[in-house]
């Protein structure tokens, strides 16, 4: 929660998918009170599965753990996990909206606001690095999220049989030692976004980079 560094913090800028740690953190928040499971099973909407972007290529009425589901947002960034979880939580993508803005204000995000649960491009949906790195603190007092993290690749098989190969979007997990999330985002509006955290010698930094110019200038 210390600020060891800062520039623009406080600066209201498009999240792109870096939206996704506050869906991600609504989950795991409703996993630890029990109201669901890892194990449980999410059937997908017409909705979810009309999302685009970041995507497993989900079909509408295909079920799918919520574990899975968890795995290909934190890894792939898919946005119609991200959707499908967000409607199994809340009853639908604007009900989960409600949640995530309501729990942003609890957490002092001050400068946020979310219009979806993806960060697909659209107007009114805005947060600043400093926002972002109240919520990152805020994910990482949730040690499971970890489990996905720091994972590289992995690989996502459909009910069908069908297997999709996931990456995951932040290179720092393989190229920076001890990174272990948290989220990359990038689009038009929003440029190339990324909040990070690594760990070392029982030390956790955050940082958020927001409006990169390029790919590799948020990882650099």
């Amino acid at each position: 929660g210390m600020v060891l560094y800062e520039k623009n913090a406080d600066e209201a800028l498009p999240p792109a998918s870096v939206t996704k740690v506050m869906t991600l953190l609504l989950v795991m928040e409703a996993l630890d009170a029990g109201q669901y499971a890892l194990t449980d099973m999410v059937t997908v909407s017409a909705h979810a599965a009309s999302m685009g972007g970041s995507q497993v290529f989900l079909k509408e009425g295909e079920t799918m753990s919520v574990e899975e589901m968890v795995k290909c947002v934190v890894i792939s960034s898919a946005n119609d996990c991200a959707c499908a979880l967000a409607e199994h939580i809340a009853g639908s993508e604007s009900a989960f909206v409600s949640m995530m803005n309501e729990r942003a204000q609890e957490l002092g995000m001050t400068d946020t606001v979310y219009v979806n649960c993806t960060g697909l491009p659209v107007e009114g949906q805005h947060t600043t690095a400093r926002d972002v790195a109240l919520l990152s603190c805020q994910m990482c007092t949730h040690p499971e999220y970890f489990t996905y993290g720091a994972v590289w690749m992995d690989t996502l098989t459909h009910p069908s049989g069908r297997v999709t190969d996931l990456t995951n979007t932040n290179r720092l997990v393989r190229f920076y030692d001890g990174c272990d999330g948290l989220k990359t985002g990038s689009a038009d509006d929003s440029k190339y976004c990324l909040s990070c955290t690594a760990e070392k010698n029982g030390m956790r930094l955050i940082a958020v980079v927001l409006g990169a110019s390029a790919s590799q200038t948020r990882f650099n």
